[in-house]
């Protein structure tokens, strides 16, 4: 059983501007309207687009390969943009919301996500707190993280929400067994690959990311199951798996003085 999953997040229209309220991580995932709105064009293009659907759908499948689209962290552009742009293609997507962030300025209030889910998208839950390393979290404390999302979710909604997705990456079998403990069904974390895995229970999917600067062709490409642009995430992320293991704890530094300098040199260069 195989399945391909596609993530993104922010969608706006002046990355500049949000620069400021917006830490250099996030910054590598916000994608232009114009670029999200090609993203989904090159997967209409391809033969696959059939297979796009809601994994609520149904939980197992066999001959086909389904491509799931989804979008973490809850931002305003999800109700304002995104969903707009996938129901003009007659998708639904998931969207992962990150609880204690519903109704902060640039997130979803509560009243736009019960209407994403009336119009047919999946709501997931993205933890709690958005915690920067996930799989070093004690065993009270993840199952706090998924806990108090989805009752909270599911209080929102009026429904068992069942769905999750690994907030920033760090995923391990503790935070997939934390999940199942939680009543998550279907877990999607971080890892590029189309296998498709059972824990507790709980089915585990992986992603392929799309960032600011991956070509809007990728998006088709992945989708209709091309093996070069999977093979060459695989490959990256194995590397970073790799740097996460040497650096350890300075990691997380490391990276956000890296992509610190990127960003800023790129804000340069527009000018």
């Amino acid at each position: 059983m195989q399945a391909i999953s596609l993530g993104y997040h922010d969608v706006t229209d002046d990355p500049s501007q949000a620069l400021a309220a917006t830490e250099p991580v996030g910054m590598v995932y916000k994608l232009e309207r114009r670029d999200f709105c090609n993203h989904l064009r090159s997967i209409h293009l391809e033969p696959a687009t059939a297979t796009v659907q809601t994994i609520d759908r149904r939980r197992t499948w066999s001959r086909e390969r389904p491509v799931f689209l989804t979008v973490d962290d809850g931002a305003l552009s999800g109700y304002t943009y995104v969903a707009d742009e996938l129901e003009l293609h007659n998708w639904r997507g998931h969207f992962f919301i990150t609880t204690d962030w519903i109704g902060r300025p640039g997130f979803m209030d509560r009243r736009q996500i019960r209407e994403l889910r009336a119009r047919g998208h999946v709501i997931g839950s993205h933890s709690r707190t958005h915690p920067e390393r996930m799989s070093h979290l004690g065993w009270s404390e993840l199952l706090k993280e998924w806990i108090e999302s989805v009752d909270e979710l599911s209080d929102l909604l009026g429904e068992r929400v069942r769905t999750g997705s690994v907030a920033g990456g760090f995923y391990s079998r503790r935070v997939a067994e934390a999940a199942s403990a939680a009543a998550i069904e279907v877990l999607f974390n971080s890892e590029p690959t189309t296998s498709v895995a059972m824990l507790n229970g709980c089915l585990v999917l992986g992603r392929y990311s799309i960032q600011r600067q991956t070509p809007c062709g990728i998006s088709g490409a992945i989708a209709s199951g091309q093996p070069w642009p999977r093979w060459r995430q695989t490959i990256l992320w194995k590397a970073k798996k790799a740097v996460k293991a040497a650096t350890g704890e300075s990691y997380l530094t490391i990276r956000r003085q890296l992509l610190s300098r990127g960003v800023l040199a790129r804000t340069a260069t527009k000018r």
